[in-house]
């Protein structure tokens, strides 16, 4: 019962912060929300082996793993199911504020978790490494290719938003 107890505590005090990682790494809320659930299906199904003091490591990298995962399902899947919209998908709107969790959405899934750990949850690369289970070169490779495609695509998004920044002007 203690056990339990203590996993309760855990989720309620850990939950938010990690929906937040999830989110920045999938770039949707209730996406985010379901991984978190996820995540703490999982960590409730492994308690009796958790080390208290590794549990937000182990909670980060089933996050990491769910989005990752969940981005390759999903890729497979809107090329089964691709249909036309009824009606034509408008772009970003130039007025709204370009922010950092638009360009990782351009990023890759697995750049993405690199870069979230990495500069967001402040994880060093061995720390990332051991959390996404892959080497510490990969960690560099893929933050260094993840950090191109935010450089990019900041700045092919920057003249667009300083245009409309111009017009805004009286």
């Amino acid at each position: 019962m203690a056990e339990r107890q203590l996993f309760t505590q855990v989720a309620r005090e850990r939950a938010v912060s990690w929906r937040r990682v999830a989110f920045l790494m999938c770039g949707d809320w209730v996406q985010a929300e379901d991984i978190v659930q996820m995540a703490l299906i999982r960590l409730a199904r492994h308690w009796h082996r958790i080390d208290l003091a590794g549990v937000e490591a182990y909670a980060r990298k089933v996050i990491a793993r769910l989005v990752v995962d969940g981005a390759r399902r999903s890729r497979h899947l809107e090329e089964l199911q691709a249909f036309t919209p009824d009606q034509p998908v408008m772009g970003p709107n130039s007025d709204e504020v370009l922010d950092i969790r638009e360009a990782l959405r351009h990023v890759p899934p697995r750049q993405r978790a690199v870069l979230v750990l990495r500069f967001y949850c402040d994880l060093t690369v061995a720390q990332t490494a051991a959390a996404l289970d892959i080497n510490e070169g990969t960690v560099k490779s893929q933050t260094a290719r993840g950090l191109d495609t935010l450089r990019s695509f900041l700045r092919d998004a920057q003249p667009a938003f300083q245009a409309s920044r111009l017009q805004e002007r009286p």
